[in-house]
């Protein structure tokens, strides 16, 4: 299969899930081309061509990151202008997806995060992928914001996320490799 890892990461958190996307994918015997997103990206590959998409942020005031944004309403404006976003929206099996987020959920926990992954899985529900799943990990806050790491709605999260989120991951990743078409 061949897969996309696309992230954004501000912190390092959603980093590391996007290492760990890549290292299982690979050990399944998938082609992965893994992508940090920037701020000033252009689009240097095209969604179309990938059997699969793994696409993640962290969570920035409900929503992913900036370079997220910036990048995802580029290639919208991209493929709507070549002709591949289509009303209704035509799907293109077997393309799939996987939209996912980091999040500390400090005051109202996953509802926080819901909106960014939601935010993202639109470029790919528009140009006709199979979104199969959405995923939201427990991410610890870094700099200012350090002590909101102890004190949210989710408890002490200083280290997620953590080994066993890690591991959590490889197999949910191992679990959508399986669906096929």
């Amino acid at each position: 299969m061949n897969i996309l890892n696309l992230y954004f990461s501000g912190t390092g958190n959603t980093k590391k899930v996007a290492d760990v996307i890549a290292e299982t994918a690979r050990n399944q015997g998938s082609v992965v081309d893994t992508v940090r997103m920037r701020t000033t990206m252009e689009s240097e590959f095209d969604l179309l061509e990938y059997d699969m998409v793994f696409a993640g942020s962290g969570v920035y005031e409900w929503l992913p990151g900036k370079p997220v944004i910036s990048l995802f309403s580029k290639l919208a404006k991209e493929y709507r202008e070549k002709g591949f976003i289509l009303q209704p929206a035509q799907r293109r099996y077997p393309k799939k997806a996987v939209m996912y987020c980091t999040h500390g959920g400090t005051h109202t926990g996953i509802n926080e995060a819901i909106p960014t992954v939601k935010y993202m899985g639109q470029l790919f529900d528009h140009l006709g992928f199979d979104i199969i799943s959405e995923w939201y990990f427990v991410g610890e806050f870094h700099g200012e914001f350090l002590d909101f790491s102890k004190n949210g709605k989710l408890g002490d999260i200083t280290g997620r996320p953590n080994e066993n989120d890690l591991r959590e991951i490889s197999e949910l990743v191992k679990g959508v490799l399986k669906i096929k078409g």
